[in-house]
């Protein structure tokens, strides 16, 4: 297994996307562009949604034009076709789609219902396939719905082989309401790479239950090596109740680090960003090993 842990950083979109504070599009601007200097691989700068769903993600298409481009992938998020048609127009390196693993989140996430969801996630999964455009595709409360409870562990591995027979270039599962274990993390990533193999497999996790990074750990055991994270543990779905902030970059690095993984991540440069974030939010932002990180730093330099 590959001793390299790839982080996807969704601090500007999954992070900002449910604050309750004004955000402009320069703001935006100036968080990515701290973000980008962390020397993360993959940077999600938005989504291109309808503004009135998610006031905070308006403008996504200015923003994609006016970025810096280098070393890190561009991603973003789309809710359909159209959505898939505005990023490509736009440059956008990676495209992800979400689909919730239960009906009623399709119906108050995109006003779908689930069969609808995945009919259209198969039909942009087939043309970025044709078009060699690369696609994260996402289940959603992949362990527990707000809606309807616990979610069956079969139903998601065989809507998973369902969306890998088009060959996405990574199926994410996501735990969106933090409800998952460690336990059941294992269980559910080890049968999917069986089936898949680890390479086009990834997670995302929520901490709202302060098992965030167990469940990282849980899914690194079983051999996944892509994850996404947001700085300073900034998050949170407009439509989800109960989810809160995705797990803290910061306390991922630190965590893979401290195992033994290489994640490539500056950290100094991270830190900076957290502190960009709190001052866009107004309000201090941070993982759980965020003052420790700092205060090594500020010996370091010292």
């Amino acid at each position: 297994m590959s001793d390299f842990v790839s982080i996807k950083e969704v601090a500007a979109r999954d992070g900002l996307q449910a604050q309750s504070v004004e955000i402009t599009l320069e703001q935006r601007r100036r968080l990515i562009e701290a973000l980008i200097e962390t020397n993360v691989p993959e940077l999600e700068i938005g989504s291109f949604v309808s503004p009135t769903a998610v006031p905070q993600m308006a403008g996504t298409d200015i923003l994609a034009r006016t970025l810096p481009h280098g070393h890190t992938k561009y991603s973003a998020l789309v809710p359909n076709m159209k959505g898939y048609e505005l990023a490509r127009r736009e440059g956008i390196d990676q495209i992800a789609i979400v689909l919730s693993a239960t009906e009623q989140m399709n119906q108050n996430n995109i006003r779908k219902s689930l069969a609808d969801t995945f009919a259209m996630a198969g039909d942009v999964l087939a043309r970025a396939r044709d078009e060699r455009v690369e696609i994260h595709a996402y289940i959603a409360v992949a362990f527990e719905c707000p809606y309807e409870g616990k979610v069956s562990p079969s139903f998601v591995i065989d809507r998973a082989a369902e969306l890998m027979s088009n060959e996405p270039g990574r199926l994410v599962i996501a735990d969106t309401i933090g409800a998952a274990n460690p336990r059941e993390v294992k269980s559910m990533m080890a049968e999917l790479i069986t089936q898949h193999g680890a390479y086009r497999l990834g997670c995302h996790f929520h901490d709202t239950r302060a098992m965030g990074l167990a469940n990282v750990f849980a899914a690194l055991d079983a051999g996944i090596r892509h994850f996404d994270s947001s700085a300073g543990g900034l998050g949170g779905c407009p439509f989800a109740p109960g989810a809160r902030g995705n797990v803290a970059t910061e306390d991922v690095v630190l965590l893979c680090e401290s195992a033994g993984f290489s994640t490539g991540i500056n950290v100094k440069a991270l830190l900076a960003s957290v502190e960009c974030l709190t001052q866009i939010i107004g309000l201090p932002q941070g993982g759980r090993s965020h003052s420790w990180l700092s205060d090594n730093w500020r010996k370091i330099a010292n």
